[in-house]
C-alpha cells in the first residue's frame, strides 16, 4: 500500500473522476383519434435513506476539518514540509468546493509549482533521498494543480505526465514483458520495485489530467496489475492464489501476511487500488479480472477496518475505497450475502464519527504515518467529498 512512505512510508490520491452518468430514457406519447398511451414512468433513482441529513453532517465535518488545516499550514504554504501531504490536503480543499482564490490553497499551489524540476518531477530532496519519492509526490502534486483548473499550470502538468510515463518499468530500463516488474511504477529510484500503490497514483494522475487513454502506459500497466492479483487465470506468477483480490507487488509481497498468517494475502486497500487501476486502463466491468476483484470486495465490505489489515492504513483504505467506488459509478453495493449498502452514507458516517474535537482525524495505529493529523485529515476530507457525490 503505501506509496508514500519509505521514510514517510505510503500512500495516497483525489476526487471522484469519471463518474458514470446515468441515462434517463423518457417515453414519447403519440396521441391520435384511436390510439392513446399512458405516460412512461420516470426511472427511480437510488437515494440513501437520510441522505440530506448525511450531507449536512458531511458539510459540518468538512468545515471543521478545513478550519483545522488552515491552522497547521506552514508559512511556505506546505503541510509537514512535504509535497505529497501538501497535495493531498490541497485536494481536500479543492474537492470540497474551495477554489484557488482561497489563500491557503493559493499558497499550497505556489509551493507545489515551485518544486517542479526540469524533467517534470515535482518533489524535494531537502530532507534526503529517503523522503524524495519522486513518483509518489509528482502524481499527487500534478493531480492537485490540475484540480485548480488554472491554465497557468499547463506546462508543469505536461512535463509531469511525461515524467510519470517514463518512470514506468519497461524497455527503457531494459525490462521485458516477461519480467515481473514490467509495466509497474515504484517510488522513483531505479533500485525500487514497482508496486500497486505507486502505480495507481500515477495512473490516476494521468487519467485526471487527460492523458490519452489508449497510450502505451496503460497497456503496459495491465501486465503488471495482472501479476498482483490473486487470480491464476491471468497471473503467471507461481505464488498466485485465486480469490480475486490484490496484493502489494508482483513479487508476491503482501502487507497483510502478518495478520492472516498466510502468504500473499489479498487485502482491502490494494484490491480497491487494483480495481480502480483496471478501470483506468480501459478494462470493462464485465471483464473476468474486474469481476473477480469486485467479488472479493463484495465479500469483504467494511467501513470499520481495512479488510485483512485491521486498523493499519485505515484512512488510506477509506481514500482508496471512496475513489474506486465513485469511479465504479453505483450508489449501492450489494455484498456477498445479498445485503444492500449505500456505501457513501456508510463510509461518511464512519469517518464523521471518528473526527476529533479540534476538527482533525488521526489513526490509533501509527503505521505508515497515520499518526500525523495533517495527512490523515487530508485523506478523510477527500474521502468525504467522494462520499458526498454518491448520495
Amino acid at each position: 500500500m503505501h506509496s508514500f512512505f519509505r521514510s514517510i512510508q505510503t500512500h495516497a490520491a483525489s476526487r471522484s473522476l469519471a463518474s458514470l452518468t446515468a441515462l434517463a430514457i423518457g417515453g414519447i406519447c403519440f396521441a391520435g383519434a384511436s390510439v392513446s398511451a399512458a405516460p412512461a414512468k420516470a426511472p427511480v433513482k437510488a437515494v440513501a435513506p437520510g441522505a440530506a441529513a448525511t450531507k449536512a453532517q458531511i458539510a459540518t465535518s468538512v468545515k471543521k476539518g478545513l478550519a483545522y488545516l488552515r491552522k497547521t499550514q506552514g508559512s511556505d504554504g506546505a503541510w509537514q514540509q512535504y509535497p505529497g501531504i501538501t497535495a493531498l490536503v490541497t485536494l481536500g480543499f479543492l474537492r470540497n468546493g474551495v477554489n484557488e482564490k482561497d489563500p491557503a490553497v493559493a499558497k499550497a499551489c505556489t509551493y507545489l509549482a515551485a518544486l517542479a524540476k526540469p524533467n517534470g518531477a515535482i518533489y524535494t530532496d531537502k530532507f534526503g533521498p529517503g523522503q524524495a519519492l519522486p513518483n509518489y509526490n509528482t502524481a499527487l502534486a500534478v493531480t492537485a494543480l490540475h484540480a485548480t483548473r488554472n491554465p497557468k499550470y499547463a506546462g508543469i502538468i505536461k512535463k509531469a505526465q511525461n515524467f510519470l510515463t517514463t518512470s514506468q518499468f519497461d524497455e527503457g530500463e531494459n525490462f521485458k514483458p516477461s519480467d515481473r516488474q514490467y509495466g509497474g511504477i515504484g517510488y522513483g529510484s531505479k533500485e525500487d520495485n514497482p508496486d500497486v500503490s505507486n502505480l495507481q497514483n500515477a495512473l490516476e494522475a494521468l487519467k485526471e489530467t487527460g492523458y490519452p487513454k489508449n497510450s502505451e502506459v496503460f497497456k503496459k500497466a495491465l501486465i503488471f496489475l495482472q501479476r498482483c492479483q490473486n487470480r491464476k487465470e491471468s497471473n503467471d506468477q507461481a505464488w498466485s492464489g485465486n480469490d480475486g483480490g490484490f496484493i502489494y507487488a508482483a513479487s508476491g509481497e503482501s502487507k497483510a501476511d502478518e495478520y492472516t498468517k498466510s502468504p500473499h494475502s489479498s487485502y482491502g486497500s490494494m484490491t480497491y487500488a487494483g480495481l480502480k487501476s483496471y478501470l483506468y486502463c480501459n478494462v470493462t466491468r464485465t471483464d473476468p479480472r474486474v469481476k473477480s476483484a469486485y467479488t472479493w470486495l463484495r465479500a469483504n465490505y467494511d467501513v470499520a477496518q481495512n479488510p485483512r489489515m485491521g486498523k493499519d492504513g485505515l484512512y488510506y483504505y477509506y481514500h482508496s475505497m471512496s475513489k474506486t467506488l465513485s469511479v465504479w459509478g453505483e450508489k449501492v453495493l450489494v455484498d456477498a450475502r445479498g445485503n444492500k449498502h449505500f456505501w457513501g452514507q456508510d463510509l461518511a458516517r464512519s469517518i464523521v464519527r471518528q473526527q476529533r474535537p479540534d476538527g482533525s482525524w488521526v489513526n490509533t495505529v501509527p503505521r505508515w504515518r497515520e499518526d500525523v493529523p495533517d495527512l490523515v485529515t487530508g485523506y478523510a476530507l477527500v474521502s468525504l467529498a467522494n462520499c458526498r457525490s454518491s448520495l
